[in-house]
């Protein structure tokens, strides 16, 4: 295994104020992580870096074998896949869901008129039906559920066959059925060994898919825990990182919490 990912003493600070300190990480190739926080712990900026959208105040970072710092990120960019709340409000909502997909051939959002090879168009319909949504191939973007544009962005992260996928709560915003059904697919994804490293950031251990093999805790842009999941997620670690003291429970694969009520 090679790493994908790997930070050492890595530190970002805006305004003087650190929103990551001392994060030592590394993911390989076959990896599967889960980021888990509360609300400011950090875990967005966290992706940003790992996405190349931002480099470190202090620290070592290098993304696929390639250093921040000394590498040009639009050539770096490309080799990693993304969804994020941000990247999904810069869709245009009249955009044909194939040319959601296909445009990511090119690293743009909005198709003008560029041309693409038959080749592009086979594999943005072939990464519709793996997540399940070919049928919308020619409805627009504004007019899908959200747990079905939450599909389609996974399946334009994957277009430029990606060596790092990168999820920023994936599941943010839907109900327990739209929830359920991304879960499960991700679990497919995380299940095939063809699928790149794969890192999701969630507030929630429900959302965690089976098939997932490690988890990074943060806590005040620090990191609490880290390590295999069966390992490094723990009541005690769970409850360190969200400020509470909780129940950890695992059935069929699957992760729960709850406040344990009654402690003082």
């Amino acid at each position: 295994m090679t790493d994908v990912l790997e930070l050492a003493d890595v530190s970002v600070r805006r305004s003087g104020t650190y929103l990551l300190q001392g994060v030592t990480w590394s993911v390989a190739d076959s990896d599967r992580w889960v980021i888990l926080g509360p609300n400011g712990a950090g875990k967005t900026t966290l992706l940003q870096l790992a996405a190349a959208n931002l480099h470190p105040s202090e620290g070592y970072a290098a993304i696929l074998g390639e250093m921040l710092g000394a590498v040009d990120v639009f050539e770096l960019r490309p080799r990693i896949g993304l969804t994020s709340v941000a990247l999904a409000d810069r869709i245009p909502r009249d955009e044909r869901v194939r040319d959601v997909v296909v445009t990511a051939s090119y690293a743009i959002v909005g198709r003008w008129r560029e041309a693409y090879e038959s080749y592009d168009e086979e594999r943005a319909n072939w990464l519709l039906h793996r997540l399940g949504v070919v049928d919308l191939a020619e409805r627009t973007f504004g007019t899908l559920s959200e747990g079905e544009r939450k599909r389609v962005q996974i399946a334009r992260a994957m277009m430029a066959d990606p060596e790092l996928l990168l999820l920023d709560e994936p599941a943010a915003g839907l109900d327990l059925g739209g929830r359920e059904t991304l879960v499960v697919t991700l679990g497919e994804l995380a299940a095939d060994p063809a699928s790149p490293a794969m890192v999701l950031v969630t507030h929630h251990v429900e959302e965690i898919p089976r098939g997932f093999t490690h988890v990074l805790l943060l806590r005040g842009g620090r990191v609490v825990a880290a390590g295999p999941l069966e390992q490094a997620l723990t009541e005690e670690s769970l409850s360190t990182t969200f400020g509470l003291p909780l129940r950890l429970n695992r059935d069929g694969g699957r992760w729960s919490a709850r406040a344990q009520l009654g402690t003082s």
